[in-house]
């Protein structure tokens, strides 16, 4: 059997993204997407003009870009702690929850004795252990990164697990009986098969992460956005809370959206829905 051309396959992807019959489709639902959330801030907007609704109660959309425009110095300096420690915390879970589904998946003691010892930590609020991390790791960006591989780890696990199990029986089988070795037969077979579910949760956990990091400066830190927002909030100024909200808000997506793009050229024989 000839092997396919990488390489060809990329380019018959590129094309199919940029055709002009998926390029409707994507355009569609952006489309619906952008409207929406335009109309959401027209209606945010126009409420708070109408009812006259105080700044500190509930700022409206042109005050929150506003103030973004004349402090985005500030917004940017604290951006930057917060985007590195979401990425660190982010790369760990991954890392660590693709190889801990491998021992869950593939062998009995990961299933029998790591699985169960998995759901009862999952079960542990996460907030509760963040003043234990604090004192364990210290007040630095270790036990913020920490925090967040903490939350953002059981999705990786869960998903990567789900794929490596989701091989046909009939499929292992034949696999088996033509693999040279096990590693061979999960290189080729398994982990393909898994590669759409550990991006599905990527996708879960670059939002968690991001949680993770977002309490961590809620307990404590100089630094980032959650210490901005909790700064603002002693100081009554809703407007720079908003902001660094919305600041957040755009860090995540752009955060997902990269995970999704990652996703979409890794995963290239999966086509998307409704293309």
């Amino acid at each position: 059997m000839t092997k396919p051309n990488r390489k060809l396959i990329y380019l018959s992807l590129i094309w199919n993204s940029i055709s002009p019959r998926a390029g409707e489709a994507r355009a569609k639902n952006w489309l619906w997407a952008v409207g929406l959330s335009i109309a959401l801030l027209i209606a945010w907007q126009v409420a708070v003009t109408a009812l006259q609704v105080p700044d500190i109660i509930l700022p409206s959309p042109v005050d929150i870009m506003n103030y973004f425009i004349r402090r985005q110095a500030l917004m940017l300096k604290h951006l930057g702690p917060t985007l590195l420690q979401t990425v660190w915390g982010f790369l760990l879970a991954v890392f660590g929850g693709v190889l801990l589904a491998i021992l869950v998946s593939l062998t009995e003691f990961g299933k029998r004795a790591v699985m169960p010892l998995l759901v009862v930590a999952q079960i542990v609020p996460k907030i509760a252990v963040a003043p234990l991390f604090m004192l364990w790791f210290g007040l630095g960006d270790v036990s913020r990164i920490l925090i967040a591989f903490l939350v953002a780890f059981f999705p990786m696990v869960i998903n990567a697990a789900s794929g490596f199990n989701s091989v046909n029986r009939e499929v292992v089988l034949l696999g088996r009986a033509f693999a040279r070795s096990k590693w061979e037969f999960f290189r080729r077979i398994q982990l393909p098969q898994a590669l759409p579910y550990i991006f599905d949760g990527m996708k879960v956990s670059i939002t968690l992460a991001i949680t993770g990091v977002i309490v961590a400066e809620f307990v404590s830190s100089q630094k980032g956005l959650g210490y901005l927002i909790m700064f603002a909030n002693g100081q009554l100024d809703t407007v720079m809370m908003m902001t660094s909200i919305a600041v957040l808000s755009l860090m995540g997506l752009v955060l997902y959206g990269i995970v999704a793009l990652l996703g979409r050229l890794v995963v290239y024989w999966q086509v998307p829905a409704g293309e």
